[in-house]
């Protein structure tokens, strides 16, 4: 991630105001002839200083790699945060024939190395590969088939263009656990002008809830019109990531037992997340758009995961293991739609350091979201997936406050994180948010005690888990791009401090002190 400022003229300042504002995005992003900006985001801050997040293309092709956000301060100073620092061009844009002739049968054998089953390879498609080292020209073939634990897969094989060579292969769909982890534990439309319903709900795991249902003829759906028409459909048991599944429907509109405590409970973490990201962050929808998302519970036959779908908008849940423990607990629906999140701003890459830090921000999430609902039955804690017993001992799946407790996630920075199961590398981030939120040493919040070390024996002080998320959120939404990796993090996360609370404030300093810890410097 590389910065660089210009000064503009007044015109500069405010909101992106069109063609004239993006022209001189490109400007002052040092953009030649070729490439042109997409805007997908804009954030502004209580100051007037905006955020424009752009993605790139060269000669009309996707730069991969080459995302940048430009930030307007109202004084009409200009940064500009880029993804790759390097000069986007390419010496040609045609793929050599070999290449092409080669990518479907190098995405293939990608697609068999890392054991998904049933691959079938789309039409390639150019690209600028700019994620990693000098930007070239690339092909991408999207792989679709099943993972080895029965998610669904999107492979993004990206290979050479010149030499066929395959540069990476990027996992589209996100699922909360490791396929390993996984195999070791074992849609009616909304109607427009439907009004809302409140009905109640007997879940699983966070006790009796109430419900935003709609009225449809004689009874009740699982509709949310107060929150973007969010629907929790079944999937039947059906290994069908494309469908959205059948409406539940409810005469007395009082849900639960048989098939419906497993959407109650998805329901429910779905309406309980999108208050979360409202009335904490302002946000208004996992696009901040309005639109709610598609929950679909019943995915195929003991199917252990959940996963997040950007294609369908969708989170999906399976059963759990002898289909007795669905994974629709709080802190899992919470982390799903967070991806989502993710993807809408930052799109960290699903690979390497950039993809432990995607799965922290679900799990950071995931646990504010858990504190803030304040559910007697699922107390907030720094713990993930504690409800869902993917170990069978009742242990929980992650811990925030010393990773390496499940025997694989790491608790500090080397140079081989990104080399390690985003799964497991995102503890590194999660134990920065708990240090940063709750501070070193031992601490007991509600029934959970916490032992938090740090790398070099340092004392950290935190600063409470409310700053520590809008920290983070602010990072994300402002500063973190796809190629964001943890040295990048710390300075996102420091830039995300001053800009909330002042230059050299405590908060900024507990930052600083809570990626020490973590062996991030």
């Amino acid at each position: 991630m590389v910065v660089a400022a210009v000064e503009t003229g007044s015109a500069m300042a405010g909101e992106d105001k069109g063609a004239d504002t993006q022209v001189s995005a490109a400007q002052a992003a040092g953009l030649g002839a070729k490439e042109k900006l997409v805007k997908r985001d804009v954030i502004k801050d209580a100051d007037g200083t905006t955020h424009t997040r752009y993605d790139r293309t060269y000669a009309g092709m996707p730069v991969v790699g080459g995302d940048l956000i430009v930030h307007r301060a109202p004084s009409g100073k200009v940064t500009t945060t880029k993804a790759s620092d390097h000069r986007i061009a390419v010496k040609t844009t045609v793929a050599a024939e070999d290449a092409t002739e080669g990518a479907d049968a190098t995405a293939l054998a990608a697609a068999k190395s890392e054991k998904v089953t049933g691959a079938k390879a789309g039409k390639s498609t150019r690209i600028v590969w700019a994620s990693e080292g000098k930007p070239r020209l690339a092909l991408r073939t999207v792989v679709h088939g099943t993972q080895k634990d029965g998610t669904p897969s999107e492979l993004h094989v990206i290979t050479d263009a010149e030499s066929g060579k395959k540069l990476a292969s990027l996992e589209e769909n996100r699922g909360f656990l490791t396929a390993g982890q996984s195999k070791k534990a074992a849609a009616a439309a909304a109607r427009t002008k439907a009004a809302a319903e409140e009905g109640t709900g007997a879940s699983q795991y966070s006790g009796d809830v109430k419900l935003t249902t709609t009225k449809e003829g004689n009874g009740y759906t699982l509709t949310d019109s107060e929150r973007g028409k969010g629907q929790t459909t079944d999937l039947g048991n059906k290994e069908d990531d494309t469908g959205k599944g059948e409406p539940f429907t409810d005469e007395d509109n009082k849900w639960g037992g048989k098939r419906q405590t497993a959407a109650v409970d998805a329901h429910y973490g779905a309406e309980t997340t999108w208050d979360y990201y409202k009335s904490v962050h302002k946000r208004n929808g996992i696009k901040d758009d309005g639109k709610g998302a598609l929950s679909r519970v019943h995915y195929g036959k003991g199917y252990v995961n959940a996963f997040w779908d950007d294609a369908s908008f969708a989170m999906t849940y399976g059963d759990g293991e002898g289909d007795k423990k669905p994974l629709t607990s709080l802190d899992v629906a919470a982390h799903e739609m967070s991806h989502g999140v993710t993807s809408a701003t930052a799109n960290l890459n699903y690979e390497g350091e950039s993809g432990g830090l995607n799965e922290a921000t679900s799990d950071i999430f995931a646990t504010d979201v858990e504190f803030t609902a304040k559910n007697k039955k699922d107390a907030g804690d720094y713990l993930i997936g504690e409800q869902i017993d993917i170990n069978g001992d009742g242990s929980p799946l992650r811990y925030m406050d010393k990773p390496s407790k499940d025997k694989q996630s790491l608790d500090y920075w080397s140079e081989d994180a990104g080399n390690v199961d985003v799964h497991y590398s995102s503890g590194i981030a999660n134990h920065f948010f708990y240090l940063l939120s709750e501070g070193s040493g031992k601490k007991k919040i509600g029934d959970v005690e916490y032992d938090s070390p740090t790398k070099d024996g340092s004392k950290v002080k935190g600063i409470g888990r409310d700053k520590a998320a809008k920290i983070w959120y602010k990072a994300l939404t402002a500063y973190m791009t796809s190629t964001t990796d943890y040295k990048d993090a710390r300075t996102a996360t420091l830039k995300a401090a001053d800009d909330l609370f002042g230059k050299d404030s405590t908060e900024s300093k507990a930052v600083a002190a809570a990626w020490t810890g973590v062996n991030v410097k």
